[in-house]
């Protein structure tokens, strides 16, 4: 029996293109990678309306190390989508022994993303991947030239399609007939795709050589304040992100609380100088209900359970969040 990986993000465009495949009798292995920057969650929901089983890569080293100077640069922003697709691929190429699979499919659409979607990107993707012989892309595969696929019987190419562009109505026709209702909006799983989230993330880069996987949690969490090289502040906008930031804390930071009324989180991520505490301390006044009053009572210290610490302070002003905010 011919079968196929197909690999699926977790967006309506691979769904589609597996389920294509599925339908001419084809057994479709769902293969789903994992990094820093996205995971399984939809890719999970998405197969189960298509009933094929899904196997999870985690390729988190390799991709950071990939994402930090990517050979054919950045996307709108600090996404490096050819060479995160040629990456991909190339692993893709390495389970096709593994999974005894005969080719590798594909969601991508034709022109669908001016970048990393037009004809020369494909064919990059195709020549870097090692295994270009072996891509199939249902979706726009009539707009492309046949591939050995095709050619040798593996796959009726009449019963593929020809979508291009960015109108995604066709897409969501066939999502339609095929029952697949729910489905995230495009481009909604990366946070390399994310402009604020970009921007910290260039900010952490340009501080600090080697990030650990906490660094790069914590760039999810909040409004963000670069202090020095060595330190910034984050302030939470939610008890959730109040709960990931304790999740988050080191013993080198330091939690900041105001006493006497509700609001923000907030923590020094980093070795704090005096006047670091005494900002840090200013920006939780700022983000709790106590903003209007001229001085508020803050406590800190290395944990919630250890606030032994406290300050007075004026709330920080626009014009001092501004002088400091990275996003």
């Amino acid at each position: 029996m011919t079968t196929a990986l197909a690999m699926i993000s977790g967006g309506l465009d691979s769904t589609l293109a597996a389920k294509l495949v599925k339908d001419q009798g084809i057994e479709v292995i769902g293969i789903c990678f994992k990094s820093n920057f996205f995971g399984e969650k939809n890719a999970l929901k998405m197969v189960k309306q298509i009933d094929i089983p899904l196997e999870v890569i985690d390729f988190s080293d390799a991709h950071f190390e990939m994402m930090k100077n990517p050979k054919h640069g950045y996307g709108k922003n600090m996404n490096p989508c050819i060479d995160c697709h040629a990456m991909m691929m190339r692993y893709c190429g390495e389970l096709l022994e593994k999974f005894h699979a005969d080719f590798i499919i594909t969601g991508e659409v034709l022109n669908q993303r001016p970048m990393s979607q037009n004809r020369s990107s494909l064919d990059i993707v195709k020549n870097e991947s090692g295994v270009g012989h072996k891509i199939l892309r249902p979706l726009c595969a009539k707009n492309l030239n046949p591939t050995q696929m095709e050619i040798d019987g593996l796959i009726d190419r009449e019963a593929l399609m020809d979508i291009k562009g960015r109108n995604r109505k066709v897409q969501m026709e066939l999502a339609k007939v095929w029952g697949i209702l729910d489905y995230p909006s495009p481009a909604g799983g990366c946070k390399l795709t994310e402009p604020n989230y970009s921007m910290r993330l260039k900010d952490l880069l340009d501080h600090k050589e080697n990030p650990t996987k906490i660094d790069l949690e914590l760039l999810k969490i909040g409004r963000q304040f670069r202090l020095s090289k060595d330190s910034k502040i984050i302030s939470t906008r939610t008890e959730k992100e109040g709960d990931l930031l304790e999740q988050c804390l080191t013993g080198e930071d330091l939690m900041f609380l105001a006493k006497d009324y509700n609001g923000s989180t907030v923590a020094i991520i980093g070795i704090a100088t005096n006047e670091d505490i005494e900002f840090a301390a200013r920006i939780t006044g700022r983000y709790c209900k106590g903003r209007g009053e001229k001085v508020v009572s803050i406590s800190y210290g290395k944990d919630d359970q250890s606030l032994d610490r406290s300050i007075d302070a004026m709330p920080a002003t626009d014009e001092q969040i501004n002088n400091y905010i990275i996003n």
